[in-house]
């Protein structure tokens, strides 16, 4: 029998391992080796009890009935993965994961009451369940997004429980299980922030808030102090003693506003001090809510695809993990919001028509049926253009109507002259549009779901250069004709609308945007109701 004085020195060596941060400390004496013949005696109760506590996972049952049954963390070869895994859950929290849906004490507890083999059956099926449940979360997320919120829309990547077992059971488990999370440079540093932030919570935070509507340089007085500091605290300024608000306090409220989507005027207005005092804990939280959207996330990008963050308004070309090309964006309306997503763009269309979606039949109806609205034709299904004069528009409705309704190509064309197709169920995607003005707006959240860009063109050529020598004579040589013309890309473009209200520049420094569809407070609310902690 194995002994429980045994196993508790064991489990409570591994427990003071972690806790001094000595990764193989763990002995190899859990599993005491038995005789063979006493080996064959109690064989059964322990597959038995392994067969019953793993029942319910059928990955799990098939993957012990083709390995015989053989443990795979209670033998005493197997101090190396018990240790990793205590390891890894006592820093559950560090990921912003439950930690309390592991129950690591609940875990050492019970191998410490290792008694029978039988007790040693169910113990290892637990450990096995709770490594499947923290590599399913730390790989690809707590959450599954689109039960809290439908607009996400993430096939998330997670791993087959058996291939899992039988990759860990073939590798070093350290490394195993460390290499589960996103290795995404993003995560990483997001990590490295989470880590950082809660050290400014614990130190008390970026001081006092700044009791002032606005500043400008050349102001002084107490609220500049205060502005001082908390820049400073921040990162934004070295340690001085200014108490004016002067040219290095100005940088530094321009790299905050950059940080944070403002303006960088070095104005502090009404919007920046509103930012400035945002305190850590609520920043925190965007962090955790970021690091779980990067878990949705763990799959490979593409060397070259679009990046479209919805909080951001805007849309970039990253290539090997460089923004090649960058430029604002228009996405949908609170009313209308877009969703996440990731698909492919396998080709641009030059000079497109328009077809209005049924969702917006209404808001032409009245001109509609008053004879106006000439520049939409009525198309029926065969593709063909219908005479006005041949339908009598009154006797349908916005539902009903059995025609499209299509603007052709030309200057007043909502798409303007191109657009960027990745074909998904959505009817989403990337176009020219000939209402500029809206984007000089800090928030550009107006249009029915599709994503509208400032810079269409140099989008069409970063995007061709890949296949074209000249990609922008051949655009316009096209583009002139007037026709809508299909340009399909050599080699399709993975594409990822994302939503970030908390994400990092390359040198580390985080950046905020607002939330603008109100989804990363849901988000927060529902990975708190699943477990994860957060430091007040």
């Amino acid at each position: 029998m194995i002994k429980a004085a045994q196993t508790g020195l064991t489990m409570r060596a591994a427990v003071a391992a972690v806790a001094m941060g000595v990764a193989t400390a763990v002995p190899a004496t859990l599993a005491v080796v038995m005789p063979v013949s006493a080996q064959a005696q109690v064989f059964p109760a322990f597959r038995q009890a392994l067969a019953e506590g793993v029942g319910e996972s059928r990955a799990l049952s098939a993957f012990y009935r083709e390995n015989g049954y053989t443990e795979v963390w209670t033998g005493a070869e197997h101090a190396a993965r018990r240790t990793a895994l205590v390891s890894a859950l006592s820093r559950a929290t560090e990921h912003g994961l439950p930690a309390a849906r592991y129950d690591l004490p609940g875990l050492l507890a019970a191998f410490n009451a290792v008694q029978t083999e039988r007790d040693r059956g169910f113990v290892e099926a637990r450990a096995s369940l709770t490594f499947l449940q923290y590599a399913r979360d730390v790989h690809s997320g707590v959450l599954e997004p689109s039960s809290v919120i439908s607009d996400i829309v993430r096939d998330l990547p997670r791993p087959d429980p058996a291939v899992l077992m039988r990759d860990f059971v073939a590798s070093e488990p350290v490394s195993f299980i460390r290499n589960l999370a996103p290795n995404a440079p993003e995560y990483a540093r997001l990590y490295h922030a989470k880590r950082e932030l809660e050290e400014v919570v614990a130190n008390g935070g970026w001081g006092p808030q700044v009791q002032a509507g606005s500043l400008r340089p050349g102001e002084t007085g107490g609220a500049v102090i205060a502005l001082r500091n908390r820049l400073i605290a921040m990162g934004y300024m070295p340690r001085v003693a200014t108490a004016r608000y002067d040219g290095m306090m100005q940088r530094a409220v321009q790299e905050f506003q950059v940080a944070h989507g403002i303006n960088p005027d070095g104005v502090a207005g009404n919007a920046t001090i509103r930012e400035i005092n945002v305190e850590p804990q609520e920043r925190l939280h965007n962090i955790i809510v970021a690091m779980e959207r990067e878990r949705w996330l763990n799959i490979p990008r593409g060397d070259r695809h679009v990046w479209v963050n919805l909080t951001d308004f805007t849309a970039r070309i990253v290539d090997f993990d460089q923004v090649t090309f960058e430029t604002r964006s228009v996405v949908g309306s609170r009313s209308n919001q877009t969703p996440e997503f990731s698909d492919v763009m396998d080709h641009l269309e030059i000079n497109p028509d328009w077809t209005l979606p049924r969702s917006i039949v209404a808001e032409y109806w009245g001109a509609l049926l008053e004879g106006g609205a000439r520049h939409l034709n009525l198309v029926d299904g065969q593709g063909n253009v219908v005479p006005r004069e041949f339908v009598d528009i009154g006797a349908y409705s916005p539902t009903t109507l059995p025609f499209e309704l299509r603007q052709p190509p030309g200057p007043g064309n909502p798409l303007g002259e191109v657009k960027f197709l990745f074909p998904n169920p959505h009817a989403i995607y990337l176009h020219d549009t000939p209402s500029r003005s809206l984007f000089g707006n800090a928030v550009r959240a107006y249009s029915h779901g599709c994503i509208r860009l400032q810079d269409p063109r140099e989008f069409a050529y970063a995007l061709l250069a890949a296949q074209e020598a000249d990609p922008v004579t051949y655009y316009h040589s096209i583009q002139r004709t007037g026709r809508e013309t299909e340009v399909y890309l050599v080699t399709p473009i993975p594409v990822h609308l994302v939503y970030r209200t908390a994400f990092t520049s390359v040198d580390g420094r985080m950046n905020y945007r607002d939330d603008v569809y109100g989804r990363d407070a849901r988000l927060y609310d529902a990975l708190i109701r699943a477990g994860v902690e957060v430091g007040a």
